[in-house]
């Protein structure tokens, strides 16, 4: 019997539930909320033991004891920003991820595997959050000193595909230059020099690429300009910049496939739209690589959009030049977590301390 781990994944409107014996996975769940669910809810934090029971009635059913566990890992939240890595949850970090400034679902992994890793009478960690920072100091200066450049993005799936295609090439990832572009909902595209995220976009507060359903970066005045209009709230104009912008707000939708299929129909504003899309990603690539000095070993796609053919194949034509592209599709965070919590149990790495 080897070491048997539970990773969770905690969604706006799912909780996704994985667990493996060793790196055998045993159970993969997404536990579905629907708006009227989630809605009773006054913040997100209020949803703790909903979400919890929930999780334990899945394992019940599938006549799992939790006490046969070995560690619990949880998706990291949006806490203070703080270098790569693996984390036991303490009472300093349970203290931070209900009291998050930015109010995410993500805030409920690390709760709610301290919650369970209590009950099984294990340990509960969180590994790579969003808020991962190791960007070089010359990264963080953004023109206005008021407004310093901080990263937020997918680090835990950043990080697993770059060590992931290091292994597989025979490279050492703490040695290698990498651009990794993670496609979801959010864009973000990293610079990984020998092991560091030294530069990277603030894929959720307006950086970089548009994205599904985020603005990324506005000419300034411009949105100025909007701010001061009387048209809209501060509350309307900061979900255009996370979640009611990019193709949603262009299109209507933040589906890619959606938007593939009225271009089949013939949709030319559409079209347009996208391959904007495309061209800034594409952007976004170059200036990665001008942090690395042009040294780059590899460009790989990964997220929900990599599995997008035309959009890879966009971004193939105006990147292949800086380094070969390879494409890594989807989201392995949960696979990820548990590589994470692995590495811990066996004693190959320390978990860090939250101070």
């Amino acid at each position: 019997m080897g070491y048997k781990v539970l990773a969770i994944n905690p969604g706006s409107t799912s909780t996704k539930v994985a667990l493996y014996d060793e790196e055998r996975p045993l159970l993969d769940l997404t536990l579905r909320h629907s708006t009227e669910e989630i809605s009773r809810f006054a913040d997100v934090i209020d949803q703790l033991d909903w979400r919890r029971g929930l999780i334990l009635s899945a394992l019940r059913e599938q006549s799992f004891n939790i006490k046969e566990l070995s560690a619990v890992i949880g998706r990291g939240g949006l806490i203070r920003p703080i270098p790569a890595g693996v984390y036991e949850v303490n009472s300093r970090m349970r203290y931070d991820l209900r009291n998050a400034p930015m109010k995410h679902a993500c805030n409920l992994g690390g709760l709610l595997a301290a919650q369970i890793a209590h009950m099984a009478g294990v340990k509960a960690y969180i590994a790579d959050p969003p808020v991962v920072d190791e960007m070089d100091d010359v990264a963080r200066i953004s023109g206005m000193p008021m407004c310093p450049r901080k990263p937020i993005f997918h680090a835990l799936n950043q990080k697993a595909i770059a060590r992931l295609h290091c292994g597989r090439a025979g490279w050492t990832y703490e040695e290698s230059n990498l651009i990794v572009a993670h496609m979801g909902g959010g864009i973000s595209v990293a610079a990984h020099k020998q092991g560091r995220i030294v530069d990277v976009n603030n894929a959720l507060d307006g950086d970089g690429p548009f994205a599904p359903d985020r603005a990324g970066s506005i000419p300034s005045s411009e949105l100025i300009k909007v701010c001061f209009s009387g048209q809209y709230t501060k509350e309307e104009l900061l979900k255009f910049i996370s979640s009611k912008g990019g193709l949603v707000a262009y299109l209507g939708t933040n589906s890619v496939i959606q938007v593939m299929e009225r271009i089949a129909e013939g949709d030319q504003r559409a079209k347009k739209v996208l391959e904007s899309m495309c061209y800034n990603i594409s952007k976004q690539i170059g200036a990665a690589a001008a942090a690395l000095s042009g040294k780059v070993q590899a460009i790989l796609l990964t997220g929900g959009i990599a599995y997008n053919e035309p959009v890879v194949a966009y971004i193939r034509e105006h990147c292949g030049f800086i380094a070969p592209v390879e494409v890594y599709p989807g989201e392995n965070e949960l696979e990820a977590l548990v590589i994470n919590a692995l590495v811990v149990l066996r004693g190959t790495v320390t978990p860090k301390v939250y101070k």
